[in-house]
């Protein structure tokens, strides 16, 4: 084909797509092969097309014989595209004004055509570029987002810093997961970033003038190249992507924004690297035919072979992305037959020609790496707006797709031909076995089986009495008393008793009272004055059967029965039999020759409009799944893949699958040294350029650790300097009231670095005793403590008057930890929290070091308000000398310090859970959220350290969920009344406080947590299908991604909730009455 000649069907394919793509707008059909059907009657002409589509939607939709002709038609298409999503404002056409008609065709084609005429872009090229550019300016919005929302980075770099070789994520810089989990599923494959990393572009593009192609196509390629060399060599968590997004977005110019067709996209984003490869395959031929690394790799080729009108035809037929439909299919092979083959075939086998038109597809040649497109989403004529497919579809993690390929065409032919001979017989057995499971003539059906054993025990029943009323004793009543004379019954009462006993002798007419009569128990009618029935027999049983009868009976239904069991089983056994031949049909080595092994799954969540994606990836390496959900890659399991993949589960399904040839190991090995034999791995795979630009970057993150760390410092120093400040301004205080005889205080932690005067400055340096020791007042925290210690000191000098002040305070110590030791062993229930009351149970809870525990004492026994009378104040003054007398290597203070700012973070951690409980108890839900976010992280943080560092964390996640799930039906009802103020809050609280928490639930993929995220957005996917005024539905379709697509960004809450200010008294007090109130987590279910 000379270049004359390929430019003209290159530009016939743009024009026929762009007539493809006109069609479809104006219509709002969907259907490629009945778009292409219109034309092709039509000869082109637009109008005409137009007009056969809305008289054909307007009567019940027939196909036509010669869609199955259109592969023969379009010979030369690259690949086959599943279409965009049609536009949600569909035009109505299908009345009688031909002028409304005429217009929107003129519009249309004016439109388009000065687009191309302007920038020589398409439809469908511009819109790619709606897309970015609404993803551009979201990220955009996202800078003037106020902290609350969920699009910030973390502040501490520490946070954002990659951990060993784990894989970078790449940030959501705007609604663009759909592009993450696109660009990591190419990444993964190692042959393609190698190629794309080792790219250098065209020698010639320096020197002349840029075409259209190349002003696109090789800056994105350069930036896709930083891409993945930061993805290779970062020492970020994950990158950001803006700068290739934003080359998306520059190589085209539109103004308006549509939601994305992410295989479109995925087909354009192969188109431009294919064309960014050409043109070094051009440059580097010698001579020869020139090879596309890109199509090679993702491109194959298939033989369509069909019958039009009993005329046949071949025709071969290249393909990227191969679409396959989902709805009406149960597993991919399904979809993969049905996809394959196309109308009435007979014709095809047979020697007679007929008017029957189909046609097979055959694969020639299959790429390396086999992609399908899972369409799950169709347009709703009626609706007016695409619907998604929620159907369950299962694929296999190893596929052979010996069965299409055009060598096993015969034996295919023959195997699919004794699957329907097999199936049509597997429809007439389960009839017949239908027959025997569901019996019987009325609604209601049941079991043969089980009807012939119901009839059996009926029969064999032994009846309680032969009549209903015959088992009432008529001699005496239930007591064993006699019974009163009745007078005769009237006339009346007579005839309103049942006609069995009526029947019997006692009913016969009579004017003087039976014995029977005179002994009948009294029966009490207190509702119809008539006779109450008396008690039935326990089952039903029949009234008359004989010996022989049942006899008879019994053995014919255990006859029928067997019989019915065992032609039950046979069925049953030929089904299943049929269903194994079925399934091993393709199971012979000759048809396992074929290998593809499952390399990506991508994955979308929500609805046809809005929802978030990512990608399931195998590591071979690792042997095991990743799953690459925008910054956060984590591990998984195919189980989890199954869930989240298959369909019908939290309206999340996959919507494309990537397939890996399994005879090509390039495809995923890592690169060697040519040298050393040593695999290649972070920078060493990165070619010069590279190499310097990962450098560059890791600089810059270093210097922003190195400015947090400095900043950090420096926030500690002045925390210090307050904090000895603070120290001796309350010493000064001090020693101005106290007695005039001198008293040591607590001293700061040495320095040991430090020497001589300056060693002795540090250790006259004053530091304040922890609030929770001691305070200035004899008040709150102080006085309990106070009591405590006194009480151990009364008790220790009751034993032995005689006792020094210092074997006193000896004893009491020994006396007050023997108290605590009992405290913190005790197995008590949540209200009872002895850690609360004292610190010495949090510190034996938690195996403090004994040396923090004897000095801690030491500091209780030392209080200034001990010292009212003599004893208690000698006690406090040795206790405050040995204070003086611990030589700084005796005590670590930092490891003393570390522990008891612990016990602070132990006790803020509680206030902040109790707060929060309260105002969750007071329907405060609003306020209440802040504390119990902030509680669960502090808790689990604590526990991280220890088991009985912090609280239960099962407890906190109840209440953070059920407060999450309380303001989310609160914003729904707002949103539900339609009124504008109550509008704007219920989003406003959605926006400022449920959905940048949805993340916490969701890091830590805790099923409860995961349900009750299903649970809050499924509240909200429910609307779409609803009629609702326009403006609301576009505040709930501005809303929904952010809802959708906030599964792994970083939340960055600046800050905490102040919490106030409690005694330990006081805190115990609280905390024990509202543990007792909701100590208790519900039992939670769906």
């Amino acid at each position: 084909m000379t270049v004359e000649q390929n430019v003209l069907q290159q530009h016939s394919q743009k024009h026929q797509q762009t007539l493809l793509n006109q069609l479809r707008e104006v219509t709002g059909t969907t259907d490629v092969q009945l778009l292409q059907q219109a034309l092709q009657v039509s000869n082109g002409d637009l109008a005409e097309a137009v007009a056969f589509l809305t008289e054909k939607n307007a009567k019940v939709p027939q196909q036509d014989e010669t869609t199955y002709y259109q592969t023969s038609q379009v010979a030369s298409d690259r690949y086959i595209s599943v279409g965009s999503q049609a536009d949600t404002n569909v035009i109505d056409l299908t009345g009688d004004d031909k002028d409304d008609l005429q217009r929107a065709i003129a519009l249309s084609l004016e439109e388009s055509s000065r687009a191309f005429r302007e920038t020589g872009i398409t439809d469908e090229e511009q819109a790619i570029s709606r897309v970015l550019e609404a993803s551009i300016a979201e990220n955009k919005a996202s800078l003037k987002r106020t902290h609350t929302e969920v699009w910030s980075d973390s502040p501490n770099p520490y946070d954002r810093k990659r951990v060993d070789t784990c894989s970078v994520g790449l940030k959501n810089v705007g609604n663009t997961c759909w592009f993450s989990a696109v660009i990591q599923s190419l990444f993964n494959l190692l042959e393609f970033q190698r190629l794309v990393l080792n790219y250098s572009p065209p020698a010639q593009v320096h020197d002349l003038p840029r075409t259209q192609k190349e002003h696109r196509n090789l800056p994105f390629m350069q930036e896709l190249r930083n891409l993945f060399s930061l993805m290779v060599g970062s020492k970020r968590k994950y990158v950001d992507p803006s700068r290739a997004v934003e080359i998306l977005k520059d190589a085209f110019k539109s103004s308006e924004a549509q939601q994305q067709d992410v295989s479109e996209f995925t087909h354009k984003l192969l188109d431009w690297l294919e064309d960014a490869f050409q043109m070094k395959a051009e440059e580097d031929r010698e001579g020869e035919k020139p090879k596309n690394p890109m199509v090679e790799l993702f491109y194959g080729r298939f033989l369509a072979v069909g019958v039009l009108e009993g005329k046949k035809f071949e025709n071969t037929e290249m393909f990227g992305q191969y679409p396959l439909q989902v709805n009406g299919f149960k597993d991919l092979h399904e979809c993969l037959e049905a996809a394959m083959i196309e109308g009435e075939i007979e014709s095809l086998h047979s020697a007679e020609n007929s008017a029957r038109s189909g046609q097979e597809h055959w694969f020639t040649e299959l790429p390396p790496v086999l992609t399908f497109e899972l369409s799950r989403f169709e347009f709703n004529q009626a609706l007016g707006r695409p619907e998604k497919i929620h159907n369950k579809l299962e694929f296999p993690s190893m596929l052979y797709m010996d069965r299409y390929m055009d060598r096993n065409r015969e034996t295919t032919r023959i195997k699919r031909e004794e699957i329907r001979r097999l199936k049509e017989h597997l429809t007439l057995l389960q009839q017949r076995l239908e027959r025997y499971l569901s019996y019987g003539s009325g609604p209601k059906r049941f079991p043969l089986a089980d009807v012939l054993q119901y009839a059996m025990e009926f029969a064999s029943s032994k009846p309680v009495c032969t009549s209903p009323v015959e088992d009432i004793d008529t001699s005496a009543p239930p007591g064993g008393t006699t019974g009163q004379q009745l007078p005769s019954q009237s006339t009346t009462e007579q005839d309103s008793l049942p006609a069995a006993e009526s029947s019997g002798p006692a009913s016969a007419p009579t004017t003087a009272p039976t014995a029977a009569q005179q002994h009948r128990i009294p029966i009490h009618k207190p509702f119809t004055q008539s006779r109450l029935p008396p008690d039935l027999p326990m089952h039903p049983a029949p009234r008359h059967i004989s010996d022989e009868e049942l006899r008879v009976l019994e053995g014919c239904l255990h006859r029928w029965r067997s019989e019915v069991e065992n032609d039950t089983r046979d069925l049953q056994g030929s089904i299943n039999r049929i269903h194994r031949t079925v399934e091993l049909m393709y199971s012979d080595k000759s048809m396992m020759q074929v290998p593809y092994r499952l390399h990506a799954v991508l994955v979308h969540e929500g609805q046809a409009n809005a929802g978030h994606y990512w990608a399931y990836i195998y590591d071979p390496h690792q042997r095991c799944w990743m799953k690459y959900n925008d910054i956060s890659v984590t591990k998984s399991s195919w189980e989890e893949l199954v869930r989240d993949s298959f369909g019908g589960y939290r309206n999340a399904s996959a919507y494309c699958l990537m397939y890996i040839n399994d005879k090509k190991p390039f495809l995923i090995e890592e690169e060697f040294d040519k040298e050393t034999g040593q695999i290649l791995s972070g920078m060493d795979k990165l070619p010069p350029d590279l190499k310097q630009y990962v450098k560059g970057d890791n600089e810059m993150f270093e210097k922003e650790i190195l400015e947090w760390d400095t900043l950090q410092a420096r926030k500690a120093q002045q925390e210090k300097l307050a904090l000895a400040a603070a120290a001796a301004a309350a010493a000064a205080a001090a020693s101005s009231t106290s007695s005039p005889q001198p008293m040591s205080i607590e001293s700061s932690p040495p320095d040991n670095s430090g020497q001589g005067h300056e060693s002795q400055q540090t250790q006259q340096t004053p530091q304040q005793d922890p609030e929770y020791m001691e305070q200035p007042s004899p008040t709150n925290d102080s006085k309990q403590l106070q009591e405590d210690t006194e009480r151990a000191i009364s008790r220790a000098a009751s034993e032995q008057e005689a006792r020094s002040p210092e074997a006193l305070l000896n004893a009491a110590i020994k006396l007050e930890y023997a108290r605590l030791l009992r405290f913190a062993q005790e197995d008590t229930p949540p209200e009872n929290d002895y850690r609360i009351q004292h610190i010495i149970v949090y510190f034996i809870q938690n195996q403090a070091p004994k040396k923090i525990l004897e000095r801690t004492l030491l500091t209780q026994f030392a209080d200034r308000n001990l010292a009212f009378d003599e004893r208690c104040k000698s006690i406090m003054n040795v206790a405050r000398a040995k204070l003086d007398l611990i030589k700084p290597e005796e005590v670590n203070m930092d490891e003393y310090e570390m522990w008891h700012q612990a016990y602070r973070n132990f006790r803020e951690t509680t206030i902040s859970m109790m707060t929060g409980l309260e105002l969750f108890q007071k329907t405060n839900y609003i306020d209440a959220l802040m504390y119990l976010i902030y509680a669960y992280q502090y808790n689990k943080e604590l526990l991280s350290k220890g088991l009985y560092r912090g609280h239960d964390e099962e407890l906190l996640g109840h209440y953070r969920r059920q407060c999450l799930l309380k303001l989310n039906e609160q914003a729904a009802a707002m949103f539900e009344s339609g009124e504008e103020a109550e509008v704007n809050t219920g989003l406003g609280i959605m926006n400022e406080l449920v959905v940048p928490c949805i993340p916490l639930l969701l890091i830590h993929d805790t099923e409860r947590d995961l349900l009750a995220v299903e649970d809050m957005r499924n509240r909200w996917c429910s609307y779409l299908g609803q009629e609702m005024e326009s403006n609301l539905q576009e505040r709930l379709t501005d809303f929904l991604p952010k809802l959708l697509d906030c599964s792994t960004e970083i939340k960055s809450f600046h800050d905490p909730p102040k919490l106030p200010s409690f005694s330990t008294l006081e805190l115990s007090e609280r905390f024990s009455r509202v543990m007792a109130a909701m100590g208790r987590v519900p039992t939670e279910g769906r």
